[in-house]
């Protein structure tokens, strides 16, 4: 089945007209997550999302899949020994992008802990991993440390101790995971909100959806219902259910982004920021510097990086990189996003547990919130497995088993995926593009960059610039492929261009929205008021902050 853009209108006629086994509420990591594991099961599927999918939370982490070293002084050893194990199933489940990654830990004599019980930490998180990390941790003295990492401070340096984890592409993943549900029969859409239940008996028996895009109103009917809807929980709980206890400590996150040549970074560095990890994470031409972790009542959607928050990461970077000499000028692009925190009580927001809950409202709709973005495969299992248990028992045995260890891309294994990098060489040949674009398609998308490139070859002589060419391709990819609708959607949603280039892609941006609106529908006015909105967005998130 395909996930295009085009068959919006087709899916949405289905949920006005069709019951469900469940539908679900959110199109963040976690429920796209819920509806490849209920579709693998064979259950029938809807899922909708009132903005573009991964539109919140989950296109603005750390963009880590990691056990989280931290959590051991939390003595979280489940909720690690659980990211560990879900990390090396998500190496085999997304090749493409999930990337094994190298990090340095650097201890100085005057930090907050010891170099031999960090050694004791390093030890049980190699562990706890069933030593299956690309490489056991190791102990690097100040002069090797020094030799890779000039710009690092060496005053009061003990050492540094060097482990893997892994980067992703964090709202890439969330398109995988849909398209992968999509092939297994969930029907899900965006633009699509869920804003009243209706009761019969005490029960929810239906949820009035708006389809954002038409105003027109429709009601989805489902034997249960999940809310996956991150920080929008106590939102959405209270306006489903109307009488709702607070269940969520929302934390808001700040990154910033630099251009690779101008913070030289090939290894992740952690930095110790008070009671906080800041992380330092070279990926694609960019290094992310983040995250804040502080309380934030507001509204999830109007949340942004605020001067405060540049202010607090630039020190941090200037005090463990003071040869490196960033300012605000270096900055090329920030993010914020809100954790969805269960509130456990903790005295601050960092001591919050990222342990995730399931529970089911006696009204007809389980909830599920918290966890960590590593995690989510095996949080999606549970959540389904809850549901379940509201089933009749022969249904409960037929949708018993889960399929979701499969690649989320079956042209993107492993093994496709080495194929791929050795011929992108014959791609290059073949239509006369440099090697380093190629190699680029290659690595995000496997053997399917060949399709990719192919479907975009109408444009080749209109679009001489390999690379601007590229970025029309994988607009094409995205409308066909992860139902991409609006211009900045892709920009935002779709690619690095905007956190990891000084000029954000703008010089493509007439090319994509042409070709972007050809397979579209747009005439002349949409293509400019759909560059405006991605202008007005840019200028929201970005500009406000960095000129400050």
């Amino acid at each position: 089945m395909t996930f295009s853009a085009t068959d919006r209108s087709r899916i949405l006629n289905r949920l006005k007209n069709q019951e469900y086994d469940i539908a679900i509420i959110g199109g963040g990591i976690t429920g796209a997550g819920a509806a490849r594991d209920a579709a693998s099961r064979g259950m029938k599927v809807a899922l909708v999302e009132g903005a573009d999918f991964a539109s919140g939370t989950s296109s603005r982490s750390s963009k880590l899949i990691h056990g989280g070293i931290r959590y051991l002084e939390n003595l979280e050893f489940h909720l690690v020994f659980e990211a560990l194990s879900e990390r090396q199933r998500l190496f085999e489940l997304a090749p493409h992008l999930v990337h094994p990654l190298r990090f340095l830990l650097p201890l100085y004599k005057s930090g907050r802990v010891p170099a031999w019980k960090m050694g004791m930490g390093m030890w049980l998180y190699d562990a706890l991993s069933l030593f299956e990390a690309p490489e056991l941790n190791q102990f690097l003295d100040p002069e090797e440390v020094a030799r890779e990492f000039p710009a690092l401070q060496i005053a009061d340096l003990e050492g540094a101790f060097a482990y893997y984890d892994a980067y992703m592409d964090d709202d890439r993943l969330v398109h995988e995971t849909l398209r992968s549900a999509r092939e297994f029969g969930a029907d899900a859409v965006n633009y699509v909100r869920a804003f009243d239940a209706k009761m019969q008996n005490g029960k929810v028996s239906a949820i009035e959806c708006t389809d954002m895009l038409t105003g027109e109103p429709f009601t989805l009917r489902a034997k249960h219902y999940v809310s996956s809807v991150g920080p929008w929980t106590d939102i959405l709980g209270k306006e489903l259910l109307h009488e709702w206890k607070k269940t969520l400590r929302p934390a808001k996150g700040v990154h910033l982004t630099f251009n690779k040549s101008r913070f030289p970074l090939n290894d992740a560095v952690v930095m110790g920021a008070e009671s906080r990890i800041v992380f330092a994470i070279p990926r694609h031409e960019m290094v992310i510097v983040g995250t804040t972790d502080t309380d934030y009542p507001g509204d999830p959607a109007k949340v942004r990086t605020e001067p405060a928050d540049v202010d607090y990461l630039l020190k941090v970077v200037d005090k463990y990189f003071p040869g490196a000499r960033l300012t605000r000028k270096n900055i090329v692009g920030c993010y914020a996003g809100v954790r969805p925190l269960i509130d456990d009580g903790a005295q601050s927001e960092s001591k919050t547990s990222r342990e995730h809950a399931i529970w089911t409202d006696p009204r007809g709709i389980t909830f599920v919130a918290g966890g960590k973005y590593t995690t989510y495969r095996n949080m999606a299992e549970q959540t389904v497995d809850h549901v379940l248990a509201s089933f009749p028992i022969e249904e409960r045995v037929q949708f018993n088993q889960s399929r979701t260890l499969a690649p989320l891309n079956p042209l993107v294994t492993t093994h496709l995926l080495d194929r791929a990098r050795q011929e992108h060489v014959r791609w290059a040949r073949d239509w006369n593009l440099p090697e380093t674009i190629t190699a680029e398609v290659a690595d995000r998308h496997g053997l399917e960059g060949e399709r990719i490139l192919e479907d975009a070859l109408a444009w080749r002589t209109a679009i001489r610039d390999p690379e601007e060419w590229m970025w029309c391709a994988e607009a094409l990819h995205a409308i066909e492929h992860t139902m991409c609708l609006h211009l900045a959607d892709f920009y935002l949603r779709r690619t690095h261009l905007v956190l990891a280039r000084a000029d954000h892609g703008k010089p493509f941006v007439q090319n994509i929205a042409r070709v972007m609106g050809e397979r579209l529908g747009w005439d002349s006015k949409r293509r400019e008021g759909e560059i405006n909105a991605l202008q007005n967005q840019l200028d929201w998130e970005l500009s406000a902050t960095i000129s400050g």
